[in-house]
C-alpha cells in the first residue's frame, strides 16, 4: 500500500483498476484501423490552366454561364485548355459533367480543390480506357460495378466501335460487357 501526502494509506482496488484501465487502452489501440491522414487542400491559382479531356465518347460541349464561352471536344480523349476558375463555374452549374466523368481532369491536387474527387475514384482515363477489353469477365464485373453512368454510356459507345472495326471479338468479353451494362452490344 501508497502512503499519500496526507498520510493515508491507499489500497490495491485503485491501482488495479489504473492496471485495467491501461490494458483497457492497449486494447483499444490494437483493435482501431490506422487513420489515413487527411488531404490537404493545396492553394491553387485559379487562374491557372488545366488540361481537361473528353470523358465521352462523342462530341462534349460545354457553354460557360458565367462567360459564354463555348468548349468543344470532338471525339474521346481531345484535350482543351481551362481555367481552373471556369471549371470551378462549371461544378457550380453543370455537376453532372463532373458526376458522369465527361470531364477527365488527371490531376488529383485539381480534383481535391474542386471538392470533385469523390467522382474520380474508380473513373476511366483515356489511357486505361481501353483495358478492360482485355480483361477476364470477373474483372469487367467488378470494373463497371464501379463505374459512374457517364462512364457506363461512353463505354457502351466505345464497345460498339471497337466490335465494328473488329478490336473486340471475344464472346466471352462480349457477353460480360452486355451483361454487367445491360445492353445487348451485337446483333444475335
Amino acid at each position: 500500500m501508497a502512503t499519500t501526502a496526507k498520510g493515508r494509506k491507499t489500497t490495491a482496488k485503485k491501482s488495479a483498476t489504473e492496471a485495467a484501465a491501461t490494458v483497457k487502452e492497449s486494447t483499444a489501440s490494437i483493435n482501431e484501423k490506422p487513420k489515413k491522414a487527411p488531404r490537404v487542400k493545396k492553394d491553387l491559382d485559379p487562374n491557372m490552366f488545366v488540361t481537361v479531356r473528353n470523358g465521352f465518347n462523342g462530341i462534349l460541349v460545354y457553354i460557360s454561364k458565367k462567360t459564354g464561352e463555348e468548349f468543344i471536344w470532338n471525339e474521346f480523349g481531345e484535350e482543351k485548355e481551362m481555367e481552373l476558375s471556369e471549371l470551378r463555374n462549371a461544378k457550380n452549374s453543370s455537376k453532372s459533367f463532373f458526376i458522369n466523368n465527361y470531364f477527365l481532369i488527371d490531376d488529383q491536387d485539381v480534383l481535391d480543390w474542386l471538392g470533385m474527387s469523390q467522382y474520380y475514384e474508380h473513373a476511366l482515363t483515356s489511357e486505361n480506357f481501353d483495358d478492360i477489353f482485355t480483361s477476364e469477365p470477373e474483372e469487367i464485373a467488378d470494373i463497371i460495378s464501379e463505374l459512374s453512368d457517364g462512364q457506363k454510356q461512353s463505354l457502351v459507345y466505345r464497345t460498339r466501335d471497337l466490335i465494328r472495326q473488329g478490336a473486340v471479338d471475344s464472346i466471352k468479353v462480349i457477353n460480360a460487357l452486355e451483361e454487367n451494362l445491360g445492353v445487348e452490344l451485337v446483333e444475335r
